[in-house]
């Protein structure tokens, strides 16, 4: 391949667990291909970055993370951390506040940078990176088909008065949205706050940049990838799923002792007891009512069922370990969710629906019950179980996607996945998914091929 001599790639996620991983897997695919890689990242989140490489040879340089911001808690430097996700925007516009020391930082590199990869809430880095004359991709933390809805929804305005009542869009007929699929404030009839204003400034950057790289493969979403090329753009880049990546065995971005729950699955395999993987992600705010529901239908389920939890629900969940220790194991700390998914005892995932979790599942072969709450995952939550078929639904007692989900529904479902006619079809179709997934990760797949052609896009240095 014809390049220019030893390119040097910046890359700076965004400070989230879920948005840098996916990063830090394309780092590697880098260095695999012999391109020198710089990370840019704050103090706090540095050494679980350093952790999880486990590669000297990719630089990590620590900027100060903005101190005594309006409306964010001390000390905080990563997503994780804040009380509450309506803490978000304040702390991804306070990102902007490092825009100087970047740019320092940026000119001081001895090797000039190629080009800068940038998490896409960090809109600010195509600023940075056209002052020093290199071009700007941005990374999407969501799917291709995720960001196409969105963007049609800001062009195809739903005019629907009831936020539940469906429409469609233009483009894709088939398929029915609520404005309440989309959070708030984005499904409002007018959208106006700081949450609009601050995707309005990323879309601004997006549209100046070289293009999106997005953690998929273009087998599992081909008509919305060509839609979003040939009808909105910019250019987006499939080169996932990045969970793919091989990395060093000891790399985690926690030194838990996983082996308590491999023990456990061990023994579920070796009874034959099929096990239903549960998790919610970090950043949802569930109410312990909701909390305890999903618990009673899990329970009354009578399927085994691992379910691993945040410290802050601990307390509403008093009793649940006694009633189900036969059959349940509570984690209450950090697990790799690859490696879970990965075992051979867990036939499906009750899952909120992030894009990582989607795709952890999906290369797993581990079909999906889908359950959202937040951000974008209502939308994904369409994308598996109407659009690429890998996964069940549970809905909420009013119709409204955003109602109660009671416990009857929960274990319902929860069989109708484990044990019936529908969870045997989505679990072919997520078979026949996941072997394209490894397909296209596999020198000359089409993610293999779409990573090449962005190194010589970047490499060419063409603003």
């Amino acid at each position: 391949m014809d390049r220019v001599a030893s390119p040097h790639f910046v890359i700076f996620p965004f400070m989230s667990h879920g948005h840098t991983i996916p990063l830090l897997h394309l780092a590697t695919l880098l260095r695999h291909r012999f391109i020198t890689v710089t990370i840019f990242t704050t103090p706090v989140n540095a050494p679980s970055i350093r952790n999880f490489l486990q590669d000297a040879s990719i630089s990590v340089i620590e900027l100060p993370f903005p101190k005594d911001v309006h409306d964010i808690p001390p000390n905080v430097e990563n997503t994780e951390k804040l009380p509450s996700m309506s803490y978000f925007y304040p702390f991804a516009i306070a990102t902007k506040l490092m825009q100087p020391l970047f740019e320092q930082a940026l000119s001081a590199l001895q090797h000039s940078p190629t080009c800068v990869i940038s998490d896409a809430f960090l809109g600010w880095t195509q600023e940075s990176a056209k002052k020093i004359g290199v071009p700007t991709y941005f990374f999407s933390g969501m799917s291709v088909f995720a960001t196409t809805i969105g963007q049609l929804l800001g062009i195809e305005r739903a005019e629907t008065i009831s936020a539940d009542e469906s429409f469609t869009f233009s483009g894709f007929p088939w398929l029915k949205f609520t404005r309440n699929d989309f959070p708030p404030p984005f499904g409002d009839l007018e959208p106006k706050g700081p949450a609009v204003d601050f995707w309005i400034e990323l879309g601004i950057s997006i549209a100046k940049s070289r293009g999106m790289i997005t953690n998929s493969f273009y087998e599992l979403e081909p008509r919305f990838a060509d839609y979003f090329n040939q009808h909105l753009g910019p250019k987006s880049w499939c080169v996932g799923p990045l969970c793919l990546t091989k990395r060093p065995i000891k790399a985690a971005f926690s030194q838990t002792d996983n082996n308590k729950q491999e023990t456990w699955l061990n023994n579920k395999l070796t009874e034959k007891q099929p096990v239903l993987y549960v998790a919610f992600g970090t950043q949802a705010d569930i109410s312990a009512e909701q909390i305890q529901e999903i618990a009673k239908g899990l329970e009354l389920s009578n399927t085994c069922f691992l379910w691993v939890i945040r410290q802050n629900v601990v307390e509403h969940l008093a009793g649940l370990e006694e009633k189900v220790k036969n059959r349940a194991l509570i984690v209450k700390e950090w697990v790799d969710q690859n490696q879970v998914l990965n075992h051979k005892s867990i036939k499906g995932f009750l899952s909120h629906c992030g894009w990582n979790s989607i795709l952890e599942s999906i290369c797993a072969k581990v079909p999906i019950l889908a359950l959202p709450f937040m951000a974008e995952q209502h939308v994904n939550a369409r994308m598996v179980t109407e659009e690429i078929g890998v996964g069940l639904r549970i809905m909420p007692r009013n119709g409204s996607v955003r109602g109660f989900v009671e416990a009857e529904e929960v274990e319902k479902m929860v069989r109708e996945l484990m044990e019936g006619e529908r969870g045997e079809m989505v679990r072919k179709k997520v078979k026949e998914l996941g072997e394209n997934a490894e397909e296209a990760m596999k020198e000359g797949g089409s993610s293999w091929s779409t990573l090449d052609l962005l190194i010589d896009d970047a490499c060419a240095r063409k603003l």
